[in-house]
């Protein structure tokens, strides 16, 4: 029931809100122990929590008590929690009782409901796909059918959201729902019972091909099922598609579990006992991740695309691959986020993630960047854009003067404020307008219509829609007259600006609707800068040498 977001540098509009979201607002998210209420200390297991009240609770109490006004009780408490993980640093955060389940669900990799991708196509909901293997797809639901009624309740309407659609469909593993569907030209509704169950959230996007010789792996966060999506994809391609050196997107990949992205990185060496990256803190002991010297595959060159939105478990990748001289980085320097958090369960059912470790990468390297400064690590993104960092390499600040060298090229590389790439790729806003974040919400909804109304034109396998099809000006102003009458204001300059982008986005949607995401990446990634400076580089004798 998610919709996969298309990743690319779209412009300052659309990734500093999405990145202020992920990582200062829900905390980016990385556990390496993810403990319920009791930490051990010392080989002993202490309480985090007192049976006798604190002075917090007993002043929380007496204002319940004697305060001159009324007071809502669990919103001063609130409060004062919030005002207390303030003082701390950017990753220590609250999750109340309500936002909990959701939260995990991402670091899961699962969550509970029918199983569908769907999307709001004129008030209605349209089922864009049912996921493989799910409760929709068992009992019959198919792409296209248009979800009319929810429990004998009818569900169409302006008002309707896709939070409303998600809030009626989810529900507990084991739990009924009666949904009313509608299927092509069928007047007649047709009624399902779906018995909700356990729906996979993949952090894995695609992998494919990206020529004879190379693979591509794009991985959106680390979840409890990274590491095994991610051995699935390179199975696929090494064993059916001969695969010899692989690319790993990891750009506005947040992080996640530490453990999912150490497995990784033991696929990727060959050697024993190598170390990937290790934590400390104040009272957690220092705890290495090394290599484990069997790899399932022989992987030849690597590079890793990163970028402003790589944080936490991206570092952590990116980190050993380039302490280890083992690849490539390629992209953008990284958020720079080397806190460890541990979770911390409390009696209301709401959770404690608190930071507990700093990690470092193979070399000593520290990537947190500096906090003390709230407001300045709050608009960190937006002084990269100010400064010319995000356009000009040579304006990358380097925060740590501290020089480190890499394992066996003696390369020197730098800590304190994220990873910085060997290979710089400056983004890409030139075709970013308001026109075309305006238009862009449109298009899913517009290919959908267009595809269905025009299968006939559509009769071709990938590698010929990939080199045959062109989105011509009949199409392109078809797209343009939809929007219109769905509100968009006309802006020809700016059409004019955006409409190579415009056009390379629609013919992906088109890609994706008819050969499913990795038509949609085999499309977006022909285009993309990294994407191709990554196999320039693999086609080199040493990829480090390239910058």
């Amino acid at each position: 029931m998610v919709n996969p977001e298309e990743h690319r540098s779209r412009g300052i509009q659309i990734w500093i809100p999405l990145l202020l979201s992920l990582f200062l607002v829900g905390g980016i998210l990385i556990g390496f122990k993810l403990q319920q209420s009791r930490v051990s200390a010392g080989g002993e297991s202490i309480s985090i929590l007192s049976s006798e009240p604190g002075r917090l609770e007993e002043l929380i109490r007496y204002i319940d008590a004697r305060y001159v006004d009324k007071v809502d009780r669990e919103e001063i408490t609130e409060s004062a929690i919030n005002s207390i993980i303030k003082e701390l640093d950017p990753h220590s955060n609250y999750i109340a009782a309500d936002d909990l389940k959701e939260v995990n669900e991402q670091l899961d990799g699962n969550f509970e409901g029918i199983g569908i991708e769907f999307m709001l196509l004129d008030d209605t909901i349209l089922v864009v796909s049912p996921i493989a293997g799910g409760p929709s797809e068992a009992a019959g639901i198919m792409a296209g059918d248009r979800i009319v009624e929810v429990e004998d309740s009818l569900i169409v309407g302006n008002d309707l959201s896709n939070r409303d659609v998600v809030g009626m469909l989810k529900g507990e593993r084991g739990s009924d729902v009666k949904i009313g569907i509608l299927r092509g030209n069928d007047a007649k509704i047709k009624h399902f019972v779906i018995t909700r169950d356990k729906i996979p959230l993949h952090s894995v996007d695609v992998g494919y091909m990206l020529d004879e010789r190379t693979g591509y792996i794009k991985i959106s966060r680390f979840s409890a099922t990274t590491y095994k999506e991610f051995m699935e994809k390179l199975e696929f391609m090494v064993k059916e598609k001969d695969m010899k050196d692989l690319v790993i997107d990891l750009r506005q990949n947040p992080g996640g579990y530490l453990q999912e992205a150490t497995n990784i990185l033991s696929q990727l060496f060959k050697e024993k006992d190598r170390l990937l990256v290790y934590t400390e803190g104040r009272t957690v002991k220092r705890s290495e991740y090394e290599t484990t010297g069997r790899p399932f595959f022989d992987i030849e060159d690597v590079a890793v695309l990163i970028d402003e939105g790589s944080a936490s478990a991206s570092e952590i990748v990116a980190g050993a691959i380039q302490d280890w001289d083992r690849g490539v980085i390629i992209g953008r320097r990284s958020f720079g986020k080397g806190l460890v958090q541990e979770q911390y369960g409390l009696r209301d059912g709401s959770a404690l993630r608190l930071t507990v470790a700093r990690y470092y990468t193979p070399t000593g390297r520290l990537i947190q960047k500096n906090y003390e400064d709230r407001d300045a690590y709050d608009k960190d993104v937006y002084d990269r854009y100010d400064s010319g960092e995000l356009y000009d390499k040579d304006s990358i600040a380097v925060a740590d003067s501290t020089i480190f060298l890499t394992k066996l090229e003696k390369r020197p590389v730098y800590g304190g404020g994220g990873i910085t790439p060997d290979i710089f790729i400056p983004i890409d806003t030139a075709g970013v307008t308001d026109f075309y974040l305006e238009l862009r919400p449109f298009i899913p909804e517009f290919v959908h219509r267009h595809v269905e109304q025009n299968k006939e034109d559509y009769d071709l396998d990938f590698e010929e829609f990939a080199e045959r099809f062109e989105v011509g000006t009949a199409l392109l102003d078809e797209l343009i007259e939809y929007g219109v009458a769905k509100g968009l204001k006309m802006d020809k300059q700016a059409l004019k600006t955006s409409k190579k982008d415009i056009q390379l986005m629609l013919k992906a949607r088109i890609a994706r609707k008819l050969y499913g995401d990795e038509g949609f990446y085999g499309i977006w990634n022909r285009e993309d800068n990294a994407v191709n400076r990554a196999l320039e580089a693999l086609s080199m004798p040493n990829p480090l040498t390239i910058n």
